[in-house]
This record gives structure tokens, sequence and C-alpha cells, in this order.
């Protein structure tokens, strides 16, 4: 059994993601339980326990990791950033910086950053800017609301950035695309 164990550890310390569902590891001192393939920073061999099973820490008193997430089936890395592209998703119209965005999915805001930009193919400010536009375009399709109050609305209270982000993403400013595609500009104060 000692050896399966030394094998364990030295599957921890590789973070090799070939043992995950083989086994389980649980540090004494933090209450968490990891996959072997688990990126957080090793702990102390002597604070940690080998397990077969989820059930088997959790009856032990062990939660599990917010970083690797070891009772769930997705790939941790990608449940890891469906979560945070939902937590966008949720949050787009406050301050919603990399740092909030990281501290709130449990992670550093450089990890989070790369691993977006790999599984989801944008930053995730990119992806926040698509979701902000694409709820500017609607609500400049269907409401009278000034085009000031749509990007307060969404988040994004500095007006001229606001007119310049949107007329990047869809080559029109809100004005023009408002008269365009849906409220005609007398019907709306513009405050452009």
């Amino acid at each position: 059994m000692e050896i399966d164990e030394e094998l364990q550890w030295q599957a921890v310390l590789n973070n090799d993601a070939s043992h995950d569902g083989r086994f389980w590891y649980a540090v004494r001192t933090t209450g968490i339980f990891c996959r072997p393939s688990c990126k957080s920073r090793p702990p102390k061999r002597a604070h940690v326990q080998f397990y077969d099973t989820i059930a088997a820490a959790q009856r032990e008193g062990y939660r599990p990791c917010k970083r690797c997430l070891p009772h769930e089936h997705k790939l941790p890395e990608e449940a890891w950033i469906s979560r945070a592209a939902a937590y966008m998703d949720r949050h787009y119209a406050e301050e919603l910086t990399l740092h909030r965005l990281a501290e709130a999915c449990h992670g550093s805001p450089y990890h989070l950053q790369r691993t977006f930009k790999r599984i989801m193919g944008i930053t995730p400010t990119a992806y926040l800017q698509q979701l902000r536009i694409s709820r500017a375009q609607e609500l400049l399709r269907c409401s009278t609301l000034s085009v000031r109050a749509i990007g307060q609305e969404l988040g994004l209270s500095n007006l001229p950035y606001f007119i310049t982000l949107f007329k990047r993403m869809t080559g029109s400013t809100p004005a023009r695309y408002r008269q365009d595609n849906g409220v005609h500009a007398q019907e709306a104060v513009t405050n452009e």
C-alpha cells in the first residue's frame, strides 16, 4: 500500500490527469479534496490523505475543491470557463474587471485569461463586450431609451467609449443603428 501511495503522491506533484477518476486526495489543513490533476499549489505530503472514491472523502468531512471540481463529470477547465461565462451573462451590466471575475470564479486573473481564450477562442473582455453590444442592439431596436441610458444600463457609462466600441463592433454608431433597425431617431433622445 505504501508503494501505491507514493505513486499517487507523484501523480499529485505532476498534476497527472491520467489518474483523474482513479483516486482523489484530500488536504487535512484545508478540508478540501481534489483530483490528482488539480493545478493548485502542492500541499505538504504530511497533510495529504488519499481516497478511492469521492464519497469516501466526503464521509471524512472534506469538501470539493472549487478549482478542479472533483465532483463534476465535465473537464475541470471547461466547467470553470462555463461558470465564468455564465457569471458574465448574469453580471454584464456591472463594473466587471478581470480581477473581479477571477475572484468570483476562484482563480487567478492570469490563469482565467489564458484558459478562457484557449477554450472560448476569445478573451473574457471580448466576450463581455460582445454581450453588451448584443444587448445594446436589442435595446436600440425596441426601446426609446437614450443612447446614454442604454450605455449606462449595460455597464458602459462612458458615452464616448460606448459609441466607439459599438461602432467598432457593428460598423455603425448607436444612433445610426437605431435609425436603420428600429425606433426612429425622432422617437428617442440619443444624447450623442
